[in-house]
């Protein structure tokens, strides 16, 4: 059978390659194929777990690194998007035009945010070789633009190889309040937080009915499973009792949490006795600078993320139980991906409990959080622990996320446990290796070539190499020799043992310029004898600096990464980043009763223009509920009535929230309810704007909103007619049951076109990227 070409045709007796009278049979593995599970933790930095040293107990994991390997020397890339395309396809991520996250597309070949059919996903691959496939969790690899009911679903998992999918596609999500789908079909949990749900519980709880399910029906066919949990990314969502789990156990603080860490870290022989801790970032407090308030905040914080780590791992522990149960678990190839970017650095000096608003440049409140940290880590919070604490869980290394110019942004840890496959057990392998060499690995593994054509469409090469030969020789020699790094302009060479970085700027500022690339500082190490990047020798070696930065220059062409672009939030609004957008040139749209779940950017864009809003209903004098709204708690709007009484709510980062109602009720019979805004912002993202609420044919109320969302409402929450769906713009209402009890005949929105300054905006900062 020639497994190079895929999908492969079943032999029939019509074709010749079966005897008549013998089954035609499906396509299967080669044998002795195991099954694969992958399981990737997000925004989980190098020094965060315990089998690599961390404060972070995480038991299931050191069952696996008992079972089998931790590689010390694996990396990823410094985002989120990019990581999991460059895992699934066994390519560099600008490769796959995933140069960035999908949600900061361009129009550049490296950053469109659509992979090419010529790179087949793993997945793809798996399930054209007879594996049945199944993925849970966080996706983020689809174009915004076509999340939304009428797709295209080619690039939703279950258009890129995958049986099945339950899980989210956006970068993010509330792990209280999810808004999840099954396959393409939009779902929501039957149960709510007072009722014990919790998202990473429920993608456990998925992924083993899944496994049960195929074990039961057909136990010899090899399953591929993908599981991608939203933990740890922000908001840190999290049963208080794990939380309470690690009370009092970081008022030390980060400075001497990364002494504490390094000092494990050697012990247990996951970084090289000689290694020193790498300098401390500019600009961020050390533990003793902050006064008693923000040490108490950041405790707690810190606290609350632990607690986050421990219960992901939890879960991992529950679904290794099912294998187990399975009898499966010793002929499974398990791959743990602890991180799929270093520790996020996003929530600013101070950290935050309301993500999006550190997100547009605002510090959030210590003094405001210190009054609420009650409610952190529950549905109130949309929790990030400070920056301080994301340099700690990257220890030894420099810098967090984003940060592609050091380790600190794209090292993390990885465990492969394979028990019939890998004589080794509990041992550390310290060969150098990327996200890219997983697919091959996998493939190797079942005894699968990379396949020369998927559906006709010849493949573009696989820029990763197979792990197995390290998997039972830790004296192994290296086989990747040379690998880029680049993210918002950050970028990096490693070749041979040397790297070379040039920091461009730093994660907790998100929003405004970084300056010129030609003024950036190029670094270099020699990670043979400083293996944390501790000591820069750009000056005394500046021969071996020009002979990297050479190299690359070159690796930058050939894989799309030129020209560079260092927006951040900026590029979140397809208005300003220049992609594709499916609204763009509609100023009026009309909506029936039932639409709903649409993302930010199939939704109509109502940020940075004035806007009209009209709902034709009919009433019964005391309707209540929600008409339209679009976001959650943390940034959103809403148009809805309590008792009769019109009322429209805006949501500014979770941080400012408006709200007009009006004196007047509504009575028996049709109406029309329309909120009228006038942005007076101009040139500026985010300005203020006056609103009127509107009865029939009158103003019922008004107000002025001194600043309005610039950039994202919110990556977790949608928009919906009739409903409030995920968390509530305003607790005016409650969550979840919060449907119009009156009729809806349908919602209009007028919108202005956008502003020619934000159009000039967004071509001035393309040809920025150019020069």
């Amino acid at each position: 059978m020639d497994r190079k070409h895929l999908p492969l045709d079943v032999p029939t007796p019509t074709s010749g390659e079966l005897p008549p009278g013998q089954p035609v049979r499906p396509v299967r593995p080669p044998e002795g194929a195991p099954h694969v599970l992958v399981i990737l933790v997000d925004d989980m930095g190098f020094g965060a777990s315990s089998p690599f040293g961390g404060p972070c107990r995480m038991p299931a994991a050191e069952r696996l690194a008992g079972a089998g390997l931790r590689y010390n020397q694996f990396h990823v890339t410094a985002l989120c998007s990019p990581s999991r395309q460059a895992l699934l396809t066994g390519r560099n991520h600008h490769s796959v035009g995933m140069g960035v996250t999908t949600e900061m597309a361009t129009s550049r070949p490296g950053y469109s945010g659509f992979r090419p059919a010529s790179a087949a996903t793993v997945a793809q691959i798996l399930s054209g070789n007879g594996y049945a496939t199944a993925a849970f969790g966080k996706w983020h690899q689809a174009p915004p633009a076509e999340v939304g009911p009428s797709g295209p679903f080619t690039r939703w998992p279950t258009g890129e190889g995958f049986d099945h999918f339950y899980g989210f596609m956006g970068a993010e999500m509330n792990h209280w309040y999810p808004q999840l789908y099954d396959g393409t079909t939009p779902v929501e949990p039957d149960r709510r937080p007072e009722d014990g749900y919790h998202l990473s519980e429920d993608l456990a709880d998925k992924a083993a009915e899944w496994l049960r399910s195929q074990h039961e029906a057909m136990p010899d066919r090899p399953t591929f499973t993908y599981l991608a949990f939203g933990a740890t990314h922000a908001p840190f969502h999290v049963p208080a009792a794990y939380r309470r789990r690690y009370a009092g156990q970081f008022d030390h603080g980060w400075d001497v949490q990364r002494e504490r860490t390094l000092a494990e870290q050697r012990r247990i022989g996951v970084v090289p006795p000689e290694t020193v801790l790498a300098p401390w970032a500019d600009g961020v407090p050390h533990w003793d600078e902050l006064d008693a308030t923000s040490r108490r905040v950041a405790a707690r914080f810190m606290e609350t993320y632990a607690g986050f780590a421990e219960h992901t791992d939890a879960q991992v522990g529950r679904l290794l139980d099912t294998l187990a149960d399975l009898g499966t678990l010793e002929d499974t190839l398990v791959v743990l991906i602890l991180g799929d970017n270093g520790a996020s650095g996003e929530g600013g000096i101070e950290g935050t409990m309301r993500e999006h608003l550190v997100g547009h440049g605002f510090a959030d409140d210590v003094a405001w959080m210190d009054a609420h940290l009650e409610d952190l880590g529950g549905p109130r919070s949309y929790g990030l622990y400070p920056a301080g604490w994301a340099l700690a869980m990257n220890t030894p290394y420099q810098w967090t996320k984003q940060v592609a110019s050091h380790y600190g942004g794209t090292r993390d840890g990885m465990i492969v446990s394979w028990p019939a496959g890998i004589d080794a057990r509990g041992e550390i392998r310290s060969q150098w290796h990327h996200l890219i060499d997983v697919l091959p690995t996998v493939l190797d593994v079942a005894g699968l070539p990379e396949p020369e054509t998927v559906g006709g469409v010849r493949q573009q090469p696989v820029e990763g190499v197979s792990m197995r030969y390290s998997f039972d020789d830790a004296a192994a020699p290296d086989r990747r020799r040379t690998q880029y790094f680049e993210m918002v302009g950050n970028r990096a060479i490693y070749h041979e043992g040397w790297t070379a970085g040039a920091r461009h700027s730093v994660p907790w500022r998100m929003v405004g310029g970084h300056g010129s690339f030609d003024d950036d500082v190029w670094e270099l190490y020699d990670t043979r004898t400083d293996p944390s990047q501790a000591h820069d020798l750009a000056q005394s070696r500046p021969e071996r600096l020009a002979q990297l930065r050479d190299l690359f220059e070159r690796e930058a062409e050939r894989h799309h990464v030129l020209p560079l672009d260092d927006r951040v939030t900026e590029r979140e609004n397809p208005q300003i980043a220049g992609r594709f957008d499916p609204n763009e040139g509609r100023t009026e749209m009309t909506y029936g009763p039932r639409a709903g779940r649409l993302t930010e950017e199939v939704a109509p864009n109502v940020k940075n223009r004035s806007h009209t809003i009209t709902v034709d209903l009919t009433g019964g004098g005391q309707d209540t509920g929600v008409l339209v709204a679009q976001g959650g708690r943390f940034g959103g709007w809403s148009l809805y009535c309590v008792d009769g009484h019109p009322a429209y709510a805006y949501n500014c980062y979770g941080a400012d929230l408006t709200t007009v109602v009006s004196d007047r009720t509504l009575t028996g019979g049709e109406h029309r309810v329309a909120v009228e805004l006038d942005y007076r912002g101009g040139r500026e993202p985010g300005g203020p704007a006056d609103v009127r609420l509107i009865l029939d044919d009158a103003v019922v109320g008004q107000c002025r909103l001194e600043r309005t969302t610039a950039y994202y409402f919110a990556f977790d929450e949608t928009f919906n007619v009739g409903v409030d769906r995920g968390s509530p713009v305003t607790d005016a209402y409650p969550a979840i049951d919060n449907r119009f009890t009156g009729t809806i005949a349908r919602v209009r929105f007028r919108l202005a076109p956008v502003d020619e300054a934000i159009r000039r905006e967004r071509a001035r900062a393309m040809t920025t990227a150019d020069d």
